[in-house]
Order: structure tokens, then C-alpha cells, then sequence
């Protein structure tokens, strides 16, 4: 039944994108026109729960499109070619380097990611993002 609601949840994911995008804008503009920066640069290593190249190029994507983070690398679990398996919980996955310019340290930023890839994945699924 989720699948119905997909069109809905998919422009509803457009709208919270796109104002993340303003603030986010907003934020380094601020930034660059005061004396007194306000830029805490931090690389983290996140987890994504993406199940396909796709959904975590297009994470990719709209991490490095947001003022303020860039996807640096984007590696599978398992390393070599082959099926993505991970080695501890045998779950499928990819995992990204991100460069954030403002972050109150790595678990902020992976929030941060975290609720970007819910966003996104409940949005571009039909079924809806994974619990």
C-alpha cells in the first residue's frame, strides 16, 4: 500500500531538498561575507543503507550539490569487485567519505547524512525508506 503514496512521498522529499539547499546556501554565504568564521571542517566515514549504484550515486550527488559537504569517495563493503557483501552483518552496502564544513563533530555529520538518506530513500522507493 506504500507504493501509493509514492508520488507524495517523492515531492515531498523535492521540497525538504530544496530547502535544505537554501539554508544550507544561506549558511555559507553568512560564513563568507563575516569577519569571524564559523566552519568546523570534519571527513567522516558513513554507512549508507543504499541498495543499489544508483541510489548511492544519487546520495552522492546531492551531498556534493549541498554548499558545505562533498563526497569525497564512495568504496563497497566487501573491497574487490563481485557482490557487495559486508564482512561483519553480511548486509549489501556502500560506504562514503564526506567532507562537512559545518559539523559539531563526526556524529552530528552522520546525522545529518543519516536524515538525508531517509529523506531520499523514502522518497525515490516505492515502498519507502528502510527502518
Amino acid at each position: 500500500m506504500k507504493w501509493l503514496t509514492w508520488p507524495l512521498r517523492l515531492l515531498g522529499f523535492l521540497l525538504w531538498y530544496a530547502r535544505e539547499l537554501v539554508l544550507s546556501n544561506v549558511a555559507v554565504t553568512k560564513d563568507v561575507f563575516t569577519l569571524r568564521h564559523h566552519s568546523s571542517p570534519i571527513v567522516v566515514r558513513y554507512r549508507t543503507r543504499c541498495r543499489s549504484e544508483f541510489e548511492t550515486v544519487l546520495l552522492s550527488v546531492l551531498i556534493s550539490l549541498t554548499p558545505g559537504t562533498l563526497t569525497l569517495a564512495t568504496v563497497t563493503r566487501a573491497g574487490t569487485g563481485g557482490a557487495v557483501v559486508d564482512r561483519d552483518d553480511g548486509t549489501e552496502g556502500y560506504d562514503l567519505f564526506v567532507h562537512a564544513m559545518y559539523s559539531d563533530g563526526p556524529q552530528d555529520a552522520r546525522a545529518s547524512l543519516q536524515e538525508m538518506e531517509t529523506h531520499m530513500l523514502n522518497g525515490i522507493r516505492p515502498g519507502g525508506a528502510p527502518r
